[in-house]
């Protein structure tokens, strides 16, 4: 994750959020008196939570990794969908 001074941003903002939205990687602010903060895209940071959200229940964590790690083996296996089937 690229860091910069608080000073880089204010003088080149729009270009750093232009590059943190198209580029999707977040960047570091750095400030001589306060602690640092992360500039990201909103749209980043909303599969951010969505991710935290959905990994938050164990179970459910459990699933996901599961179908990640099949995904990864190529172990898939292909099912209708309800209602696609023609009646």
């Amino acid at each position: 994750m690229e860091a910069l001074t608080y000073t880089q941003i204010r003088k080149n903002f729009a270009e750093a959020m232009n590059r943190v939205c198209e580029d999707h990687k977040p960047v570091i602010i750095t400030r001589q008196s306060s602690s640092p903060v992360v500039m990201m895209s909103l749209e980043d940071y909303n599969a951010m939570e969505e991710t935290l959200y959905l990994m938050r229940s164990p179970r459910n964590a459990e699933r996901l990794l599961k179908s990640i790690s099949d995904i990864k083996r190529k172990h898939l296996k292909e099912h209708d969908l309800i209602g696609d089937k023609e009646e």
